[in-house]
This record gives structure tokens, C-alpha cells and sequence, in this order.
């Protein structure tokens, strides 16, 4: 009586919906979480899982649990509910404390804010680099290391690389270490770290490729949160 009343407790008390199928895929057990995926009321208990409506895009989530029994391979998967709800659907055998098989439990764990946040990552993204392409200076996008995560199509074509040998390297090794400038290294390891943004710094500099060249750098540190802050890295050149 004890062990069920903490059962009852638990699973009353997480917001992680929860359905015990049993070997027949019948239900054996649910919580009030898991009630606004799959429609369940107390009368559901001992009801084969496939007369139940859920409101879940997805059709074949019982066939899911059925290859989980069969297989006991687990399953995972980010499902949507029809009100646009996102949850992770996790599906494991049910083993009992003798090891044996007695059926399949399905966890919901509701994502639907990691998902919008993942989305609108994405949509600045998306911008960000629209942003850095239609800029004519050349632009370098550093991360943390001072490795390449991506530059302008102006930069490729103003010091004539490539973006296999410039996207993951650091920016010391572009261009057969052409990059390897002291003036540059002060400005982004000790100038940098120092200061939010930089304007101005001229560089002067032979490059291997296209010759002596005198250069504006303007940076900028970028923070962004939790996430790793990044450095904006322009040139402009000087006739």
C-alpha cells in the first residue's frame, strides 16, 4: 500500500506525462500529464492503447510502442500535439525487478520552448548571414578560439582564398600563415578581450597573394547570452 501511494505521489507531482502499457499494450497506469497528449480518463485503465484518440500528429505512436515490446530497442522521438505543443516521446521496456518484460513505458517531456527558441536561433541566423554576405568590406566571424566560423564572399575575393582553407581555421593560418601578423595578434588577443569594439586599427602588411596592402580593421566582441560570445572582424582597405 505504502510503495503504491508513492507511486500515486510521484507520479501525480512531475510534469512529465506518463502511460504504462502492459504486454498486451493495454494500459496499466498514467498520470495527469500525459492526459492532454492521449485523451485518458481513470474508466481508460485496461483498455487497449489503440482504441484511445490522442491529440498527437502522429498516428502510428502506439505501433512505436508495439516495436519497443517486440525489439526492446528504445525509442525517441519529438512529436507535436495538434495545438502545436512540442513534446520528446521516449519509449522503454517495463522490466520488472525479476528482469522480465511486462510491457512498455512512454515518457513526454514538453519542449515546445526549447523548440521556439531553437526556431527563432535559426531565423537570426538565417539573418545574420545575410546580414555578413551583402556586406562589401571583406568580414571575418571568429569564435572564442580565434578559428574562422565563416567570412564574406568580399573577403574571399579580396585576398583570393578559398572557403575550404579559411572556414575552422584559425586566423593565424590563413593564407599559408599570411595572417600570422604581430599587429593583428595584439588586437585580437590582449586589444580585444580589453574593449566591447575596436575602430580603426590600421595594419600594414606583405600578403603572399595579393601583395603589400594597408589595412583598417574595425572589431567587435559579440556576446550573446549563455552562448559563446564571438568576434566581427572587418578590413577596409587604404589607397
Amino acid at each position: 500500500t505504502w510503495a503504491n501511494n508513492d507511486m500515486a505521489n510521484v507520479l501525480a507531482s512531475i510534469d512529465v506525462g506518463i502511460i504504462f502499457l502492459d504486454r498486451r499494450l493495454h494500459v496499466r497506469r498514467f498520470n495527469q500529464a500525459a492526459t492532454p497528449i492521449v485523451n485518458l480518463i481513470p474508466g481508460d485503465v485496461g483498455r487497449p492503447a489503440t482504441h484511445l484518440s490522442s491529440n498527437l500528429e502522429k498516428d502510428d505512436w502506439v505501433e512505436d510502442a508495439r516495436g519497443v515490446f517486440e525489439t526492446l530497442a528504445r525509442h525517441e522521438e519529438e512529436v507535436r500535439t495538434r495545438d502545436g505543443r512540442w513534446y520528446l516521446m521516449r519509449i522503454r521496456p517495463y522490466r520488472t525487478v525479476d528482469d522480465a518484460i511486462e510491457g512498455v513505458v512512454l515518457t513526454f517531456s514538453d519542449i515546445t520552448e526549447q523548440k521556439r527558441a531553437q526556431r527563432a536561433a535559426q531565423s537570426a541566423q538565417i539573418v545574420a548571414e545575410s546580414v555578413v554576405h551583402t556586406v562589401r568590406e571583406p568580414l571575418l566571424i571568429l569564435d572564442g578560439n580565434l578559428r574562422v566560423e565563416s567570412a564574406n564572399r568580399a573577403f574571399y575575393d579580396t585576398f583570393d582564398v578559398r572557403p575550404a582553407e579559411t572556414e575552422g581555421k584559425l586566423v593565424y593560418e590563413l593564407g599559408n600563415d599570411q595572417w600570422d601578423i604581430p599587429d593583428l595578434r595584439a588586437l585580437l588577443e590582449e586589444i580585444i578581450p580589453k574593449n566591447e569594439a575596436l575602430q580603426g586599427y590600421v595594419v600594414e602588411h606583405d600578403f603572399e597573394r595579393i601583395g603589400k596592402r594597408k589595412m583598417v580593421l574595425n572589431a567587435r566582441r559579440v556576446s550573446m547570452g549563455e552562448l559563446p560570445s564571438l568576434i566581427l572582424l572587418a578590413f577596409e582597405e587604404v589607397s
